[in-house]
């Protein structure tokens, strides 16, 4: 199955200080057990030898689970070793066209709530778009909160697979599910659970 056919459900991202290198891997294996379908490697303080060496180990794990493996930011190294997908944000929207040209793979947009930067995106060859903050969140405690009904809008114009992301949890889920994103992005709630493998399973039954 293409990768782009497993854009949907539970998007895992990890976190420099959630996912230390000492439990990264094994937390990723709980995550995939639980059913997670994506898992997003986000590194911004490792060296780029450091962040390949991890990447190529999760690039193999999600494999073993017929899963999706994501690079965040790491343009360079994605196109290297071939990664399943690669996610970028603002900072790379100047160089897209040019990463579309030589990245074979997925390519995602944080797109924030900007439903019209999506569609352009999407009409550039984008595979999926990201929107949020949708509630307040720990791993970025300074993003802006948007509304839910840019979900819904989103739904309406777009025809690419959408991911919500931002402070989303158990108990705020239910508003997240109304509005019927392709994919929920989940970073503390899942982290920073008892059981790592149970949370999962517990997002994953929600798609």
């Amino acid at each position: 199955m293409s990768h782009k056919r497993r854009l949907n459900g539970l998007y895992v991202i990890t976190d420099n200080n959630s996912t230390p290198s000492n439990k990264i891997f094994s937390q990723v294996k709980e995550v995939l057990e639980g059913g997670a379908t994506i898992i997003q490697l986000r590194d911004k303080k490792s060296s780029d030898e450091v962040v390949k060496q991890t990447a190529l180990k999760l690039q193999e794990l999600c494999k073993d689970y017929d899963a999706t493996f994501i690079l965040n930011d790491k343009i360079d190294l994605a196109i290297e070793l071939q990664c399943d997908g690669l996610h970028i944000g603002k900072s790379d929207y100047e160089r897209f066209e040019e990463i579309r040209k030589v990245f074979k793979g997925i390519i995602g947009i944080s797109c924030y709530a900007d439903i019209a930067l999506a569609k352009k995106f999407e009409n550039l060859g984008a595979d999926y778009v990201a929107f949020g903050s949708f509630y307040t969140s720990p791993t970025k405690p300074d993003s802006n909160i948007i509304s839910l009904e840019t979900l819904s809008y989103a739904k309406e114009n777009l025809s690419i697979p959408i991911c919500a992301i931002g402070g989303i949890n158990s108990k705020n889920l239910y508003e997240i599910m109304r509005h019927k994103p392709d994919m929920v992005s989940i970073i503390s709630d899942i982290w920073n659970s008892n059981n790592i493998e149970k949370q999962s399973s517990f997002y994953k039954n929600k798609f």
